[in-house]
Formats: structure tokens, C-alpha cells, sequence
């Protein structure tokens, strides 16, 4: 199986989108977007932004934890890692985008 985007509403009825690696891990999240194809846009974003490393902000959150941003060309964050306990796995998390997100289908779950 290989990555794969999930498009879904949230409980707030905004449409939101997670990339998941090929064993069904969430590897990258989305914020909230009022419209479907804003989601839509993010997700395109996403597959072409993840091939730049230097898109990937690396940060360390307040409990000593790992954890990254993805950003688009204009510094906006288009989705966000789960926490990790180190920084190699968090390194890990950012390979597997960068290798999923290009070519992953889009399934629809709105």
C-alpha cells in the first residue's frame, strides 16, 4: 500500500486533510479550512512542497518533544507532524513525507 491522503470534515464541519504512510500511520495534519478546495490546494501543496528540505521546520515543543512544520513558499504552515521522543524519529517522519506525499492518491472520506 502506499501513502495516501485522506480528505474528511472535521466536528466543526471544516474540511480537513492527513497524510498517511503506506502501514496507515498519520505523518502530517492539516488546520481547518472552511472550503473544500482550499483543502484541495493544501493537499497540492503539500506534494509539491515536501520535496525541498528546507520547507520542513524542525522544532522542539514545550515537554522536550520533536516535531515539524511543513510550509509553503510563503512561510504558511500547511500541516504539522505528531509529537516524536526523539530527533531521528522526527527526521524519519519528515523522509516519509518527502517520499508519500508526492505521488500519494487522494481518498475522499467527506
Amino acid at each position: 500500500m502506499a501513502g495516501k491522503f485522506e480528505l474528511y470534515l472535521d466536528k466543526a464541519g471544516e474540511h480537513r486533510f492527513r497524510l498517511k504512510a503506506s502501514n496507515g500511520q498519520i505523518i502530517l495534519a492539516s488546520e481547518g479550512y472552511k472550503k473544500r478546495a482550499s483543502a484541495e490546494n493544501g493537499i497540492e501543496s503539500v506534494r509539491k512542497n515536501s520535496a525541498d528540505d528546507a520547507r520542513f521546520e524542525r522544532t522542539k515543543t514545550k515537554n522536550g518533544k520533536f516535531r515539524f512544520n511543513l510550509k509553503a513558499s510563503n512561510g504558511q504552515v500547511i500541516g504539522t507532524s505528531e509529537s516524536y521522543e526523539s530527533s531521528s524519529a522526527r527526521d524519519n517522519g519528515i523522509a516519509s513525507v518527502a517520499k508519500n506525499a508526492p505521488d500519494a492518491k487522494l481518498d475522499d472520506l467527506t
